[in-house]
């Protein structure tokens, strides 16, 4: 235990003295040489790979035309004096206007942000991030031979933040695409970008998570590359020389690295590039539903068994879902063949499906599965939520449970576009510790749909009292599971 005790510190030891120039303190008699060299033997070297990348990756600063300030505005003045005074601890010393301000040009290009990008293809094109040429009026692009080119925007998708610029040059060094598939947890990657605006800036760290969810759309690659603002679109990199990824987010409190970065990965970004670089824009399958995830309590309250799948909390008006029978209170667990496990994997699945395409998917309804088919729409607004039925007079009360309800006029049923269901007129009790609320339709209980006040009160008589019972409601136009326990 000493002896390895004596080499660990004596390594970390003479690898300081190395980076000291070579004044080596340790006694000679330590014979720890040997792992010293294998521990440098196995850190990367990221040399050839710069020298292989680095001509790919462009400099991409954004122009806005900026309009004069109505007369008397002085908020830009304000804000100068303000930095000025609190950077130097003096006030900023006047300086003259240049002329009157109506005699100025009406709008005059000003710097608006700085990112990065690097080249898919030798005649021109270049992928970015979108947020990088967002409301930009003018994009220029500069490559490592100091070139400069002003770049068209091709198209950019907010959704997954990646954009495709074009600049009018051949013979471009393009990057090599890698296959994300391949990337481990754990392996060495490397960033080129230039961030804060120091162009051509090289860091590397290791992928610390894959699939990470952050977004809807998007699994993105977790490292702790240092990555700050204006690195944003550049590539990651793995040690063959090939991007897997365009870093576009940090997590940070600071605006600066803080060890945790996000990466688009990039069999992602072609899939957008490819339609961006097609059609300008960005065409994603939608079927009208709004899921809601599976909690492990509502799974063995209803019988699912093992936490999967999403919940539909509603379902659009005239919509695929709507037309497939799917309805509120579903839990969507197969889609196109594949197992939705998490509410992600559903809008991922959808979006990437061509609109007009006939999918299979499978729902829990009820204590039983049930097959349908979709025709899956083009992506659209989502719609505005529905106001909830008017309040009648109730028409019984269940002290027990806290609830008092009312039985759905079939004006209330077509309003609410429900085929059956009982009102919530007042909650109390252990039903509002449940969450539910004045307002709410409870549409089924225990799996069982309700049709009527009389169809609840007989479903209540057959239930454990002393267990909690799994009531499906329906809330505007979203569905969601509670549990009621009643009051001993």
């Amino acid at each position: 235990m000493l002896k390895n005790k004596w080499t660990r510190t004596a390594t970390s030891a003479l690898m300081i003295s190395g980076l000291l120039g070579g004044l080596a303190w340790l006694p000679s008699s330590v014979a720890v040489a040997q792992p010293a060299n294998l521990v440098v033997r196995g850190l990367p070297d990221f040399t050839d790979l710069v020298e292989q990348v680095g001509p790919s990756v462009v400099n991409i600063r954004t122009l806005e035309k900026a309009r004069p300030s109505t007369p008397g505005a002085g908020g830009s003045d304000e804000e100068m004096q303000e930095l000025f005074r609190r950077f130097f601890g003096v006030p900023m010393p006047s300086v003259p206007r240049q002329g009157p301000r109506q005699n100025r040009p009406q709008e005059e290009a000003q710097p608006r942000g700085v990112g990065s990008g690097f080249i898919l293809s030798a005649d021109g094109y270049i992928m970015t991030n979108a947020h990088v040429v967002e409301g930009a009026d003018e994009v220029m692009v500069t490559l490592t031979d100091k070139r400069e080119f002003k770049a068209r925007i091709v198209g950019a998708d907010k959704r997954t933040d990646v954009a495709v610029v074009k600049i009018q040059a051949t013979g471009l060094p393009a990057v090599k695409v890698g296959d994300v598939s391949r990337l481990r947890v754990g392996e060495w990657v490397m960033a080129i970008g230039s961030p804060f605006g120091l162009e051509n800036t090289v860091t590397a760290g290791i992928v610390s998570a894959k699939q990470r969810d952050t977004g809807d759309y998007l699994p993105f690659i977790q490292t702790d590359v240092a990555i700050n603002p204006g690195n944003s679109g550049g590539p990651l990199i793995n040690m063959r020389g090939e991007v897997v990824g365009i870093n576009s987010q940090i997590y940070s409190r600071s605006g600066g690295f803080m060890g945790i970065s996000f990466a688009i990965p990039m069999d992602e970004a072609m899939r957008v590039s490819e339609q961006l670089r097609s059609t300008g824009r960005v065409s994603r399958g939608r079927i009208g539903v709004q899921i809601a995830p599976v909690t492990k309590e509502v799974a063995e309250s209803i019988g699912l068994g093992k936490v999967q799948g999403v919940l539909v909390r509603g379902v659009e008006e005239g919509s695929p879902a709507e037309k497939a029978g799917i309805e509120a209170g579903d839990i969507i667990t197969r889609f196109d063949g594949k197992t939705v496990e998490k509410p992600a994997d559903l809008p991922r699945a959808v979006g990437n499906t061509k609109p007009g395409s006939k999918v299979a998917l499978t729902v829990f309804r009820r204590g039983a599965t049930k097959d349908m088919t979709v025709v899956v729409a083009e992506i659209e607004p989502e719609k505005v939520a529905t106001a909830a039925p008017e309040k009648k007079a109730p028409a019984a009360k269940m002290a027990h449970l806290g609830l008092s309800l009312s039985d759905l006029t079939d004006a209330q049923k077509k309003e609410s576009r429900v085929r059956a269901g009982v009102r919530v007129d007042a909650a109390v009790d252990a039903a509002a510790r449940a969450g539910i609320r004045e307002g709410d339709l409870i549409l089924a209980v225990a799996n069982t749909e309700v049709s009527s006040v009389q169809v609840f009160e007989s479903l209540m008589a057959r239930i454990d009292k002393t267990r909690p019972v799994s009531v499906l409601i329906r809330r505007g136009d979203g569905a969601q599971y509670v549990l009621i326990r009643p009051t001993p």
